[in-house]
């Protein structure tokens, strides 16, 4: 495992982190949780990223991961980064989304009960809120850093203008403010695009992605279409379908071959890309099982592109 530095933040962790989005709610079957987690733990993931509302049922998996910390895992607590976030919807009437002062102090609150901690080490604002005001957000955010509640503050979701307004508000508070976290892969670019990147290097803040696989599509799974069983082809998924999937099973072919002459799978060199730029503290991968996340680990194996092979990734991409 390698870790990296968080922004110009004394905080390491590790460069593929698991994330606890998918395959850890109460519908998912409670010793596959703990096989994935141990094997994060064992093979030197340091970093696991939680959310008040991932499940489902929401908060399920805060309460899973907990019970698995409590159980097995308790007496490294010292040796694990652990994040929650709270933004999107989680609880019914004014008060259970957002960014107000009300929602992030009671949903801190709420995950720290869940989980059982005292502190999480990094808690996340999850999107920006378009109706409360920017200082109310950082003004709760750092309190909840003065109450002992969280070690570091991040962001999430927020782009390159809303990042640079922010930081401002948390240079003047004097909050310990490190990362946002952001989706970023090949096939989606849009921090770039929008100047984050340059940024977060420019104010010396750390960057987390997560789906550097782009939901699946930067892996084998759909090389040769989209299979009958798999999340696109069914309707009840929101962030994949057919519609999505068809126009990059060419690309992905194509970026295959290439991962192949590297001596790596696709989805390894999907991780590799992401971790090459280094404002990239860690990429965020999911499992369903334990195999999948090992696999995944071997990307670290090769984190190196020549000039060609960027030139090759660029042209296809195009």
């Amino acid at each position: 495992m390698q870790y990296r530095r968080v922004g110009a933040s004394g905080l390491k962790i590790s460069a593929i982190s698991l994330g606890l989005w998918h395959n850890f709610g109460d519908v998912d079957v409670l010793s596959r949780q703990r096989e994935i987690i141990h094997t994060a733990f064992d093979h030197g993931i340091t970093y696991f990223d939680l959310a008040n509302n991932y499940g489902p049922p929401a908060g399920s998996a805060e309460i899973n991961f907990g019970r698995i910390l409590r159980e097995d895992l308790a007496q490294y607590r010292d040796e694990m980064v652990i994040s929650s976030k709270a933004g999107y919807y989680m609880w019914p009437g004014p008060y259970g989304e957002w960014g107000s002062k009300k929602n992030i102090i009671a949903s801190c609150d709420q995950s720290l009960t869940r989980m059982g901690l005292d502190y999480v080490d990094i808690f996340y604002h999850h999107r920006p809120d378009p109706d409360t005001p920017l200082g109310e957000t950082a003004q709760a955010l750092d309190q909840l850093v003065r109450q002992g509640k969280a070690l570091y503050i991040g962001i999430s979701n927020y782009n390159a203008a809303q990042t640079r307004a922010i930081t401002k508000i948390f240079k003047q508070l004097k909050t310990p403010f490190i990362v946002n976290q952001v989706r970023y892969n090949m096939l989606d670019r849009w921090v770039e695009d929008d100047g984050l990147l340059d940024t977060l290097s420019e104010l010396n803040k750390g960057m987390v992605a997560f789906s550097p696989l782009a939901q699946g599509r930067l892996t084998d799974r759909y090389l040769h279409g989209i299979p009958t069983d798999s999340r696109a082809n069914r309707s009840s998924s929101p962030f994949l379908d057919q519609e999505k999937v068809a126009p990059t099973v060419k690309i992905a072919a194509q970026l295959n071959e290439l991962a192949q002459q590297r001596g790596q799978s696709l989805a390894e060199m999907a991780l590799a890309w992401n971790l090459k730029n280094q404002v990239v503290a860690s990429v965020i991968v999911g499992a369903s099982r334990p195999s999948q996340l090992q696999d995944n680990l071997k990307a670290l194996g090769n984190l190196d592109f020549s000039r060609y092979e960027i030139e090759q990734i660029e042209q296809i991409l195009k």
